[in-house]
């Protein structure tokens, strides 16, 4: 008797799945139909919270993923380096202090810290660091300072952006480099009236500006061209007229930034200072030798919200600065390598140790900005089924977004790209694991998309 009602229920859900399945088929047929997807491509693959399959269409070909790239990013970091992680932000000087005099310089380096000065942490704002490091050098019994302020950015690589993200992309907030010291994650608000520059979100260090904004339009069509390490930005587009926009920008020079900012702080606070304000790369680009941070003679060891706090907000506000800085983080401590392509090559052979076929996840960064990235929907879902298993998922889970139709789901967006994985469990308690992605749509890929979702609910 209980072995024909085994085999009943088993009977039962293999039907469901079917009808589940049957409908998948009817709403992506009809999207791929359409003639808004006439040139497009789709892959899409689901399973239950077991790894058995419900559905696929063309779950195995690999597309431009936008920013559900993030989730085996997350994972990825979560799992080696853990959810304690921190990183660490240090103040350290040279020579010696007499009479409340630092004879010698100061010294601010980072190991990349993406929060330094972030807005969205409780206890970890840009006014908590300054009343940290400026209480740090009064105990150190320093009044005056008669050499530099060296901001040492010297523990990553040059290279700040990965090279596949496109120009028109670099200069706006989300397209904001990694550096060893990041700053108020490396982004800038300005006010703009038309095309008037009416204020900043704070005094930006040293830019020139180049403007071919234009008025037109309701909405925000403008553009910011920012290169690292360059004092020229150039702003273009259109704007609204007669009414004030915040347009968000990146920083071209965030070391320097903290720098020009720290040495205000010190005047403030009546700590006398008239030396420079360097960054170790500056130092290299005009031919001198740097000035490595002292091991010794630490005053501040300011440490960054643990990983987990880190990767909710990646996921939830899908901040590709933070997944930049993961992957170099990676390299950099499992390769002593921290290129983005040692970062990348890492997060892949992560990702093929666990059992994805290696063709199907082509990374070429860490957030899904580059649309060089060619991933399967099949590895998307793959990697959710791996995070399930783990002691950290809840921290990883806890992040994806609930979106419009009431799914947990972390979405990617870029031109003519839709995307969508996660995790589902129906009003009949089924659960499901799930992977979506189209290029070349044209039309509102996201509605299309959460219809053939729905059918899940």
């Amino acid at each position: 008797m209980k072995k024909t009602f085994a085999v009943l229920i088993l009977s039962t859900q293999v039907v469901f799945a079917q009808d589940v399945a049957q409908k998948l088929d009817a709403a992506t047929k009809d999207l791929m139909n359409s003639s808004g997807a006439i040139a497009s491509n789709l892959s899409f693959y689901v399973s239950d919270e077991d790894g058995r399959l419900i559905y696929e269409y063309q779950g195995n070909k690999g597309f431009s993923t936008a920013s559900t790239q993030k989730i085996f990013t997350a994972a990825a970091a979560l799992e080696t380096l853990g959810k304690e992680y921190t990183y660490k932000t240090i103040s350290s000087y040279s020579g010696s202090i007499s009479g409340g005099n630092l004879n010698g310089n100061l010294f601010i380096s980072s190991n990349g810290d993406p929060t330094l000065g972030s807005w969205r942490y409780e206890s970890y704002k840009p006014e908590n660091f300054k009343k940290k490091l400026l209480e740090a050098i009064k105990n150190a019994g320093i009044t005056k300072i008669s050499g530099d302020l060296i901001i040492d950015d010297s523990y990553f690589d040059h290279q700040t952006i990965p090279g596949g993200w496109p120009w028109d992309d670099l200069g706006n907030y989300y397209g904001a480099g990694v550096w060893s010291v990041n700053w108020r994650e490396n982004q800038f608000d300005m006010n703009m009236n038309g095309t008037d520059f009416k204020n900043f979100s704070y005094p930006l260090a040293g830019i020139k500006w180049l403007n071919d904004l234009k008025t037109g339009g309701n909405s925000d069509q403008s553009l910011v061209f920012t290169a690292p390490y360059s004092d020229v930005a150039l702003i273009n587009g259109t704007l609204p007229a007669g009414k004030t926009i915040t347009v968000s920008g990146s920083v071209p020079n965030p070391p320097l930034q903290l720098g020009v900012e720290v040495k205000q702080w010190l005047k403030e606070s009546g700590i006398g200072f008239s030396g420079k304000v360097i960054t170790n790369s500056q130092l290299e680009i005009e031919g001198k030798v740097i000035m490595p941070s002292p091991k010794n003679n630490i005053i501040l060891t300011y440490q960054s919200p643990t990983l987990d706090k880190i990767v909710f907000w990646f996921l939830r506000k899908s901040v590709n600065m933070y997944g930049e800085t993961l992957v170099k983080t990676l390299g950099k401590e499992k390769k002593g390598d921290s290129s983005f392509k040692s970062g990348v090559a890492y997060l892949k052979e992560f990702w093929k140790s666990k059992g994805i076929n290696g063709n199907m996840i082509n990374f070429a960064d860490g957030s899904g900005l580059s649309p060089q990235n060619y991933v399967s929907a099949k590895a998307e879902v793959q990697a959710l089924l791996y995070t399930k298993k783990q002691s950290w998922f809840d921290a990883y889970y806890d992040g994806f977004p609930v979106q419009d139709n009431g799914l947990k789901m972390k979405s990617g967006t870029m031109k003519d790209t839709k995307s969508f994985a996660g995790f589902y469990t129906a009003k009949d308690g089924k659960k499901y694991v799930f992977s979506i992605i189209i290029n070349n749509y044209q039309g509102s890929g996201s509605t299309e998309l959460q219809k053939i979702l729905n059918v899940l609910k």
